[in-house]
């Protein structure tokens, strides 16, 4: 079983507010049903971020911050259904392109505390699997107990569910190829991370920034550090951050992962191939 995250950077033009990628959106849908007929057993759990739709309304009207004004209870139900309107077009070039994708709607039965997710329906999700389906799930709003309502990540949602359906592998498929110390859109000249472990990141943390465009749910920063604690409790699981940007990354990433260049891993414990940051910062100054 693998999991898949199509990033809101890659899908939408996160600089233009409910702008679709559409050509980026198709030929990722046609790298994962092309991964599906070259591999019929694999199990997969899709999930999409919200980009400029849903990051941008939340922002408008601070749904993470907390609802509780009618006004805030109104931009609540305005992000809800931006999020799901983006959702449904994911889901219908899925459809489109011969993946039996089943579209479910976290905020129907997600509930958090103070911004963490501590329950959601999982049935539907077995369910799906169990009869030949790929589940989709994706960005959306939650009911907070603590602050009446609040943005729920797509990998908050990932990361609850593979605590309990033990996923092998999880990809999360962003505009950028992997992990920087430091912004690539900005300065193509920085460097990449190839692996981060839990023993290594406390090294790399101080010199990651957030995302380039509105995200409120964390930027890239956000991303690996709820990386870092999945991995923490699933030790054997490896995290994959690649570029959706490079045609055929993805299948191969779901058909032959040791084929798999660039891209960013994520997993536990000690053994990080690459040099350290110190040695990296020294590097570039000569």
């Amino acid at each position: 079983m693998i999991f898949v995250k199509l990033g809101g950077s890659v899908i939408t033009d996160k600089a233009r507010a409910e702008t679709p990628r559409l050509e980026a959106i198709d030929r990722l849908v046609g790298e994962v049903a092309g991964a599906l007929r070259r591999r019929p057993g694999l199990r997969l759990v899709l999930g999409h971020g919200s980009g400029s739709f849903g990051h941008v309304a939340a922002r408008r009207y601070g749904t993470r911050e907390g609802v509780h004004s009618f006004e805030e209870w109104q931009g609540f139900a305005t992000v809800a259904a931006v999020a799901a309107r983006l959702d449904r077009l994911v889901a219908d070039r899925f459809l489109s392109a011969g993946v039996p994708i089943w579209s479910l709607q976290p905020s129907a039965s997600a509930r958090c505390r103070s911004g963490e997710l501590f329950s959601l329906a999982v049935d539907a999700i077995q369910q799906a699997l169990a009869h030949g389906l790929v589940p989709l799930v994706y960005g959306d709003v939650a009911l907070d107990e603590e602050q009446g309502g609040t943005i729920l990540s797509t990998e908050q949602i990932l990361a609850f569910l593979a605590r309990r359906l033990r996923p092998d592998r999880l990809i999360l498929v962003t505009r950028v190829d992997g992990v920087f110390l430091g912004d690539p859109t900005r300065d193509p000249s920085v460097r990449q991370i190839p692996e981060i472990s839990t023993a290594t990141w406390a090294e790399f943390r101080t010199a990651l920034g957030g995302s380039y465009a509105t995200d409120v749910t964390g930027g890239m920063l956000g991303k690996v550090e709820e990386m870092l604690k999945l991995v923490r409790d699933l030790p054997d699981l490896t995290v994959q951050i690649l570029s959706g940007e490079r045609a055929g990354a993805l299948e191969t990433a779901l058909v032959e992962p040791e084929l798999v260049t660039g891209g960013t891993l994520i997993r536990s414990g000690l053994g990080l191939r690459s040099p350290s940051p110190h040695h990296w910062q020294n590097d570039q100054a000569r």
